[in-house]
């Protein structure tokens, strides 16, 4: 799993004057909850960037003072005007502690409902899950090779043992629709018979 290192510095002020004046000189506020203790913290911006602008789901490794806090995003904060990130929650991971994590999920294969003329539409792009740090992962593969056309593949199909998937079971991922051009041929075949 990819890992983004951030060198951030301890906060030792709070309120809302402190926290102006750490904006003000390119920083964000953050805070590191999980652990022992909750760690009040500030890093640049830009170091932030890896982490908040993807896709993908990655660690952070946060250093503070010689000491270093494995952690995984948890909530962003942004203006409401110039849409810059004002604060940011991370979750420190410790082993044997279960955290719950939004894990995207990667389509894979090559459904037999496309290959019928169907459309894959995709239904849910990530999974909530609760686990072990170990067993956290970049992205959760959901393979569609079977999928046929008007079916689904539901939460309830993926198999991660390791992972405890909290969302409902019955919520599809991906489905193969027909496309208007196929229902009409359909309807033609009917009307000839």
């Amino acid at each position: 799993m990819k890992t983004i290192t951030i060198e951030g510095q301890l906060r030792t002020e709070s309120g809302k004057k402190a926290t102006r004046q750490i904006r003000s000189q390119g920083n964000v506020p953050g805070v590191i909850y999980g652990g022992e203790k909750e760690i009040n913290f500030y890093a640049s911006a830009k170091a932030f960037k890896p982490l908040v602008y993807t896709g993908e789901f990655q660690k952070a490794e946060v250093k503070i003072d010689g000491k270093t806090y494995p952690a995984i995003l948890k909530d962003l904060q942004f203006d409401r005007v110039t849409d810059t990130l004002t604060h940011i929650d991370l979750l420190e991971l410790v082993e044997g502690k279960k955290v719950i994590a939004t894990i995207p999920v990667k389509l894979t294969g090559n459904s037999a409902g496309v290959k019928a003329g169907g459309k894959l539409i995709t239904k849910l792009k990530s999974l909530k899950v609760k686990a072990l740090p170990k067993d956290l992962k970049e992205f959760i593969e959901v393979d569609i090779t079977n999928l046929e056309l008007n079916g689904n593949i539901r939460v309830e199909d993926v198999q991660e043992p390791a992972l405890e998937i909290m969302n409902s079971k019955r919520i599809p991922i991906a489905s193969i629709v027909m496309t208007r051009q196929l229902r009409q041929e359909e309807a033609a075949a009917d009307k000839k018979k």
